[in-house]
């Protein structure tokens, strides 16, 4: 971006000129006022209409670029506002780079549609985060969650009225089937409130289920829940799970490290919040996938670095469901049992795609340690096809996995996959 100076006939680079960021109102509050004291005499800058000029610091072209992503979010004060604009005029690589920012975060405005770059929210926000970094930074644990829960607000905000009624076909595997329930938009958004609650409990937040509501699975949840509204629900159930979801993750955030091990109990097993809010984030992404294509509405996976954490919670996750499945007769007997914490006999899971690695997973004991010393059978699937037949979406006869080795191994492994999934 540089053009020709044409009164002197110098080819002198310029910048750009930038239009500033629109000024918030509280940039000229005093918000240390007292609201009953007399008003003092204003200056006579005020009385005249002019406002007092800011004062500027004098900053480094290291630190006037750091400001740029901050300058973009209208979050500078009023002089380094005003000292990063001065940079501009004067520095073209600044100035181009403050365009790009100033271009990407209009597409942020909430009336923009989800025809856009999944990641684009994420690169924006990573970018400006990496200049000024938040006092108060989301654990990385919890983002996944952060990220699944933004996306599908974003799909709400982006459907019709009528598509709030739209009917869903919510499905899972239990024991050796598959199982259907039908539900709308509105009523799978109040699914997910219902279950969030769970969590919500354990950090002593308020539960959408009300004070006093007795222990139930996440299914009895979610029928109390729709059986106790007075009417269908509709689009407004969206403030109460969007704020339930913004509560959970500022919560956990002030918490501190020692709330990652905090146990949420789901009335027939337990997970620490950190593994919690890792399944709630994989629900979250499945019930959203189902929004969309019941408003054939083009919907994502999630990006591969947490694709590949819910994948690895779900391996670590089988040695029980194996267990449990050969406890009801539903999984054949366990062939070597070995000593806790030694290695035993072993599948291989190899996943592949986005998100996708390797797992060995213990077959006759949940306390044993998958080796590959000692694997008997191999399976390989896609990352999406493995988390779908988590999901329940898929039988294990459906799913279309590479196989090799023990062929009841392999027949037990993948019904404990999809025994994973629940309404």
């Amino acid at each position: 971006m540089t053009g020709a100076n044409d009164d002197d006939g110098n080819d002198v680079a310029r910048a750009p000129w930038i239009p500033g960021p629109r000024r918030a109102a509280d940039d000229h509050a005093d918000l240390t006022a007292d609201p009953n004291s007399a008003p003092e005499a204003a200056p006579e800058e005020e009385k005249s209409g002019v406002e007092p000029e800011p004062d500027v610091p004098v900053l480094s072209h290291g630190v006037l670029k750091s400001l740029l992503g901050a300058w973009a979010l209208s979050a500078c004060s009023a002089g380094e506002t005003k000292a990063v604009e001065d940079h501009l005029t004067a520095c073209a690589p600044c100035a181009d780079e403050a365009l790009r920012l100033r271009d990407a975060v209009t597409l942020l405005h909430e009336d923009r549609d989800l025809d856009l770059d999944p990641l684009l929210r994420s690169r924006v926000l990573e970018n400006c985060l990496g200049r000024r970094p938040a006092r108060i930074p989301v654990p990385e644990w919890v983002t996944p969650y952060d990220a699944e829960t933004a996306r599908l607000d974003a799909l709400l905000r982006d459907i019709g009225e009528s598509e709030w009624h739209a009917p869903v076909r919510l499905k899972w595997y239990d024991g050796d089937r598959i199982v259907r329930r039908k539900a709308t938009v509105a009523g799978v958004i109040g699914h997910l409130l219902a279950v969030d609650g769970l969590v919500s409990s354990a950090l002593g937040l308020e539960d959408p289920l009300g004070t006093g509501t007795p222990e139930l699975s996440p299914s009895e949840r979610t029928e109390a829940f729709w059986s106790g509204l007075d009417r269908p629900p509709n689009r407004s159930i969206r403030g109460p799970w969007r704020e339930q979801s913004h509560t959970l993750i500022r919560t956990v955030s002030f918490a501190g490290r020692g709330v990652a091990d905090l146990t949420v109990t789901y009335k027939d097993f337990a997970l620490p919040l950190r593994d919690s809010l890792l399944e709630r984030a994989f629900e979250c992404w499945v019930h959203a996938d189902d929004i969309a294509n019941a408003v054939a509405y083009p919907y994502a996976p999630p990006s591969g670095a947490h694709l590949h954490d819910m994948i690895d919670l779900a391996a670590r996750l089988l040695p029980a469901a194996l267990a449990h499945r050969r406890r009801t007769g539903l999984a054949s007997p366990a062939r070597r049992l070995v000593a806790a914490g030694a290695p035993g006999r072993s599948l291989h899971l190899e996943v592949e795609g986005a998100g996708g690695g390797h797992w060995y997973i213990a077959l006759d004991s949940p306390a044993a340690i998958g080796s590959p010393e000692q694997t008997v059978a191999q399976v390989a699937m896609d990352g999406v096809e493995f988390c779908q037949l988590v999901a329940g979406h898929i039988s294990p006869e459906e799913a279309a996995a590479g196989q090799d080795g023990d062929r009841e191994a392999i027949k037990d492994v993948l019904s404990a996959v999809a025994s994973l999934s629940r309404l």
